[in-house]
């Protein structure tokens, strides 16, 4: 793939969007971990020093995929309409869907695992601004989603909702890809074998103990207020 230089505001969008789309179909490929600035300049025809001229680091290109994937996933969820039910009913559903439609993303597991202790480091203070930004706009968006499914939560109980889900979310996600030996000695040995994690069931157990435990908390708190 050749380029030119960019010579205006839209010709450098569309060649940050094409680096970006140069790095998600690499990471179909590799893990986070193993994606090289050089590699993504091979990819993509250009010079390491022009990679850098659109995103200041490799952690930087990362981030602003990040960012691109978590939409794509909302943006799924809110295909997804509210169901009928008793809240504990629609709180479970929540919890599949929710576990489900990440299980499908790989990209975004990955990223999101390698968020706090590689993604946002070597990157400048601007571009960690920008970021935060951009994920404190993301969980907005997915908590209003929660609560159109479980509107007994409110806004607090939604949001630790999120938080709690994603967080095993970013766990589960190397713990469940274990490396090559790892998976030998799980093959080679009974006794190891459970100890294999499955991302998706964590997550949905997680999700659905957290759902329950805050209606429970709320109902408690309801039940103390409550004149006598």
């Amino acid at each position: 793939m050749e380029f030119k230089r960019a010579r205006n505001e839209e010709q450098r969008t569309e060649r940050r969007r094409q680096i970006l789309q140069a790095t998600a179909v690499m990471l179909t490929e590799m893990p986070t971990a193993k994606l090289s600035l050089n590699e993504l300049s091979r990819r993509t025809g250009l010079a390491k020093s022009n990679v850098l001229r659109y995103f200041e680091s490799r952690e930087a290109v990362l981030l602003e995929l990040l960012n691109s994937e978590f939409q794509d996933w909302t943006a799924e969820l809110e295909r997804t309409p509210p169901g009928d039910g008793k809240p504990r009913e629609r709180g479970d559903r929540l919890a599949e869907t929710l576990a489900t439609s990440l299980a499908k993303r790989p990209v975004l597991c990955d990223l999101l695992s390698a968020q706090a202790a590689v993604l946002e480091h070597n990157i400048s203070t601007e571009v960690a601004i920008r970021h935060k930004h951009a994920a404190r706009r993301n969980m907005r968006t997915l908590i209003v989603l929660v609560q159109q499914h479980m509107p007994e939560l409110g806004t607090e109980g939604a949001s630790r909702l999120v938080e709690t889900t994603l967080l095993m979310a970013m766990t589960a996600w190397p713990c469940s890809h274990p490396s090559e030996a790892l998976r030998a000695a799980y093959a080679s040995d009974p006794a190891l074998a459970a100890m294999q994690m499955d991302f998706t069931d964590l997550v949905r157990r997680t999700a659905e103990v957290t759902a329950s435990g805050l209606l429970v908390r709320q109902e408690a708190t309801a039940d103390a207020e409550a004149p006598e």
